[in-house]
Formats: structure tokens, sequence, C-alpha cells
């Protein structure tokens, strides 16, 4: 009798992993139709071959297993370095604001482009990117650097007339 659970059981299990497959290998359904018919293949060889009784079991183990299996499986999978992640990590690709940056804080300086809100600045002899808060400013107004946030630095006008 083991023996002929056997295969059945070996079936049900591959069926599972094929499904789990379909999460990553982009089939179209195929695999999942692929799969629908190890279990249905496998019930068949249940109730045909041993018995009505070990059958229903096998449907009810299936009914309470395969979601639980599924779960977990989809969650190991987006633990796996498998899958695409949809964020990063600080250690990924956060960018290190450069030190003199900080520095900059306070610092007058002249816009070189118009600000709308973005582009150049010059401060203490030396080119910046910057950005405004919103505002345009326009090329050779004075600015002074109010923040900096990041990778950026941010600026305002200082001789609105």
């Amino acid at each position: 009798m083991l023996e002929k659970l056997l295969w059945p059981m070996v079936l049900q299990v591959l069926a599972v992993a094929v499904i789990i497959a379909e999460f990553v290998l982009p089939s179209m359904g195929l695999l999942t139709v692929a799969a629908v018919g190890l279990f249905g293949f496998s019930l068949y060889l249940v109730f045909s071959q041993i018995s009505m009784m070990a059958g229903f079991t096998f449907v009810a183990i299936d009914v309470c297993l395969i979601p639980v299996l599924l779960i977990a499986g989809v969650r190991l999978l987006a633990a796996s370095p498998v899958t695409l992640r949809t964020t990063l990590d600080s250690k990924d690709g956060a960018q290190v604001q450069p030190p003199e940056w900080a520095a900059l804080i306070g610092v007058s300086g002249s816009a070189v482009t118009d600000l709308h809100p973005s582009g150049t600045a010059l401060f203490n002899g030396r080119r910046y990117d910057v950005v405004t808060r919103g505002d345009f400013i326009t090329k050779g107004s004075s600015i002074t650097v109010i923040s900096t946030e990041g990778n950026r630095i941010v600026v305002r006008q200082t001789d609105i007339f």
C-alpha cells in the first residue's frame, strides 16, 4: 500500500514546485496548467488504485496544505535574490553627502544659470548643482545655501528687491 501512495505523493510535491516556479518563470499559465494536471493525475491514481477514503484524504490534505505551502513558497521566493526588489537598502544605493556640503550652509554665492528651480551656482569659487524651494531665480542673483538634504543643495535668493 505504501508503494502505491509513493507515486501520487511525488506528483503532489512536484505540482507544488511547478506552481512556485510559475511565480519565477513567465509561462503565461502553462506551468499552472501542468500543475493542475499533476494534481489531477495524482488524485486519479489514489481514487482508482487505492480507495475512495484515501482519495478524499488526499483532497482534504490538498485543500489545507497547498495554500500554506504556496504562501510559504512565495515568502521564501520574495526573500531570495531571484526576485526583483522594489526598494533599495541604504547599503545598496544610498548617496553619501560629501563632507564639505555641511560647511556650505549659510554661505552666500551667485547663480551661474537661471534656477527654475534647479541650476548651477558658484560658492567659494566652486560650481555646484543646486535647487530652490520652487522659486525662480535669475542668473547672476545673489543666493544663500539654506540646507543640504541628501544629494541636494537647497538655496534661496538673498538680494530680493
